[in-house]
């Protein structure tokens, strides 16, 4: 095989530059240009247009109908989703103005079963998560983020379900410890992949961010309107996240000290780290989310005395059964309601414990 001289190898670089240059600048280089991006940059730095967002529902039935699955006889036999699904738009049309609510979005979600399952109708998913949802007296935000939520996660082609884990009663509100149940109940009903623990008011903008986790927890929300679609810092770890129940297991699941707004995620985050993992994010073209504006809800104002939990999630992580986290025992009353759109638990918290630094009024009767 002959060997180019250097400078022949930099004429060739040289031209290739310049036709690069010529076709970006051409008025007729439309795929030109999204070829040449799509050659020199990776998938998650784009190139994605969050000018022209394109409305999630578009051509999702039919996509979802004309996926294959081969025939013989009566019975239909699945082979797997492709790597990447054909069916991803990129970034995506939020609608925050609009009349929405759970009728209007299981009409136009036909492919989700009872309970807010849904699997590839015409291909085995190469992937499985579960959404854990903590909510409120949030409705309204709910409905916005399911209308949202089910397409993406159908023109990702998973096989995934949606939990909504609702804090019942008039006592301060709890997140962290919502999610530790919602742990539970999701790997109680299925031994899913992968559990998402998502806030009821951040939407996803593009649907190549992908609900699957990751070799380290995964922290999906790196880039949120509300900071200006950057980090806040580092560690920042709120909004959505990803973790393998061997990740979960590892870390010691999440505080349940936590009463009110504030303190959890970056407790999370530390344990995660003193866990001997990595966070895991996509990049901020990618992981980009749209927060819904609202206040404070009542019984979930901030938490003043919040960052007096650090130490006692401390030494909750130095064991493997510690003192505050997926292990503790916490009592609660229970009741199951399934949706259309969901599977609803109502949890009543019939105890709480606190921690130095915590407001005993808080506690429930």
């Amino acid at each position: 095989m002959p060997r180019w001289h250097p400078a022949i190898l930099l004429a060739l670089a040289s031209l290739q530059l310049a036709c690069t240059l010529l076709l970006l600048a051409s008025e007729q280089g439309g795929r030109a240009r999204r070829f040449l991006a799509a050659l020199f940059t990776s998938e998650e730095d784009g190139p994605f247009d969050y000018s022209h967002p394109v409305d999630v529902y578009t051509n999702l039935s039919a996509g979802l109908e004309n996926m294959g699955g081969k025939s013989i006889g009566d019975q239909v036999f699945l082979s797997p989703c492709p790597v990447v699904s054909p069916l991803l738009l990129g970034p995506i049309s939020v609608q925050l103005s609009g009349p929405v609510n759970l009728s209007i979005v299981s009409r136009r979600n036909p492919w989700v079963l009872p309970g807010g399952r849904h699997s590839p109708p015409r291909c085995k998913a190469r992937h499985s998560c579960a959404v854990v949802i903590p909510h409120r007296n949030r409705e309204p935000h709910l409905a916005f983020l399911l209308y949202h939520l089910h397409p993406v996660l159908q023109r990702q082609q998973l096989h995934y379900a949606i939990y909504v884990i609702q804090q019942a009663g008039n006592q301060t509100f709890n997140r962290a410890k919502l999610m530790n149940v919602g742990f539970k109940e999701a790997m109680r009903d299925e031994e899913w992949d992968c559990i998402f623990f998502h806030d009821v008011d951040l939407i996803p903008e593009n649907d190549r961010n992908l609900y699957i986790c990751a070799d380290g927890p995964k922290h999906m929300a790196a880039a949120m309107d509300k900071f200006g679609y950057k980090m806040p810092y580092k560690n920042y770890f709120g909004g959505v996240s990803g973790l393998t129940p061997e990740q979960y297991l590892k870390m010691n699941g999440f505080p349940n000290s936590y009463w009110g707004w504030g303190g959890e995620d970056d407790d999370i985050a530390n344990r995660v780290l003193l866990a001997g993992m990595k966070i895991s994010r996509p990049s901020i073209r990618l992981g980009r989310y749209k927060m819904i504006k609202h206040k404070h809800d009542a019984g979930n104002a901030a938490n003043p005395n919040r960052w007096d939990h650090w130490d006692v999630g401390v030494l909750g992580r130095k064991g493997v059964k510690g003192s505050d986290g997926w292990y503790y025992p916490f009592n609660l009353f229970k009741s199951l309601f399934p949706h259309p759109l969901f599977l609803s638990f109502f949890f009543f918290f019939l105890m709480q414990i606190y921690h130095a630094g915590s407001n005993p009024s808080n506690m429930a009767a």
